[in-house]
């Protein structure tokens, strides 16, 4: 299979900082949702609006000035690092300006971006005054699949632009959205990314969009049938591992046994990622929340203060609890189940997430079947 890449493993230092800052309770990692506007139209996304659904919602996004005040007020209660997102962060009114100011700050800033316009002006501004790092999707590996996902033939402007990032020294990670428009470019998606010497973050799970669908829990029509998503995340472990490491982790007791249920337990785990005890999501129009996929309304920061927010989003996370069914499950591991997945699948935090479940199940199954013998 070739050499396997890298892993992206996240700093002792980073880890330490998260680990500190959920003991403290103070708000150390915040992604800031710029703009929901995006120069793509991409099936399954779960923020993407247009000028006219922004006007006919009655919201306004922030300005530059008004984030700016955010970042101090995050900055002085904790905040180290710093992801710029949408939509497509890079389409946001005086981006330049916003990002020079956020490192004066001194905060750590990474930026997330579908990658198509870093060019021309925007390249030679990002050359000058460079971001910790950039996390761009590929969505397939031709002009024709990302016509199809995305609306637009966009494939070989956004290697070249990843390639121009590099030759700037600016760090690149790749993420991949696995959908059944690019399901057959998974392969050309990871030898890219070893082409480009890059790694390469895969998912095969789409959240239903409850955060522009009306709170609509298990609705997502632009993703696989669970049994699908199992199959192609398989594949996608393929592309980093060769068959004698795929074959060792079964061994290992890297799976659970094929068919095993889950037993559960008396009651469900509190929160255990970093959403609302080390990190917090704003919304475009200025909403705290503890993750960006949660369709809770949140806390207005510029009507209340990012302490408010910040204090509203730890109750909330503290408050959450996960699934019975879910605690010790012999699958968990392997599942992408969280809060936010639980509730945008069933509307509730505690209620199990059988397309989840169903999709686990499966993937146990064909990883056994293939490399278990």
């Amino acid at each position: 299979m070739g050499q396997i890449m890298e892993r992206d493993v996240e700093p002792l230092w980073s880890t330490y900082i998260h680990q500190k800052g959920s003991m403290l309770g103070l708000p150390v990692s915040g992604s800031f949702e710029l703009t929901p506007r995006c120069n793509f139209s991409c099936k399954m996304c779960y923020v993407h609006q247009t000028p006219e659904q922004i006007a006919a919602s009655g919201r306004r996004e922030l300005t530059a000035d008004q984030w700016l005040d955010i970042a101090r007020q995050a900055k002085d209660a904790g905040m180290v690092f710093l992801l710029l997102t949408g939509g497509e962060p890079l389409v946001f009114p005086e981006f330049p300006r916003l990002l020079h100011e956020l490192k004066q700050l001194g905060l750590l800033v990474s930026i997330n971006s579908n990658g198509s316009l870093i060019r021309g002006e925007v390249l030679e501004m990002l050359k000058k005054d460079p971001p910790l790092r950039f996390n761009i999707t590929l969505y397939g590996g031709s002009d024709a699949t990302y016509e199809r996902l995305c609306g637009r033939p966009m494939f070989h402007q956004v290697v070249e632009n990843i390639r121009a990032l590099k030759e700037a020294g600016i760090p690149v990670r790749l993420n991949a959205s696995i959908t059944p428009d690019n399901k057959d470019d998974v392969a050309d998606i990871f030898r890219i990314g070893r082409e480009l010497g890059v790694y390469i973050k895969s998912t095969t799970y789409m959240f239903p969009p409850v955060r522009i669908n009306g709170g609509a829990a298990g609705q997502a029509d632009h993703r696989f049938s669970a049994a699908d998503a199992a199959k192609y995340e398989l594949l996608c472990r393929e592309q980093t591992m060769t068959e004698e490491q795929l074959r060792e982790a079964v061994k290992n007791g890297g799976l659970p046994p094929d068919g095993e249920e889950c037993t559960g337990g008396a009651e469900g785990e509190p929160l255990f990622c970093r959403a609302g005890r080390s990190a917090f999501w704003m919304t475009w129009d200025g909403r705290l929340l503890p993750c960006g996929m949660m369709a809770d309304q949140g806390v207005s920061v510029p009507e209340q203060g990012f302490a408010a927010a910040w204090g509203a989003a730890r109750q909330m996370a503290a408050a959450i609890r996960l699934p019975k069914e879910c605690t010790g499950c012999p699958m968990q591991q392997q599942c992408a189940s969280c809060a936010a997945s639980c509730a945008a699948e069933t509307g509730r935090w505690d209620c199990k997430p059988e397309y989840l479940c169903e999709m686990t199940r499966n993937l146990i199954h064909l990883t056994w079947e293939k490399y278990g013998k």
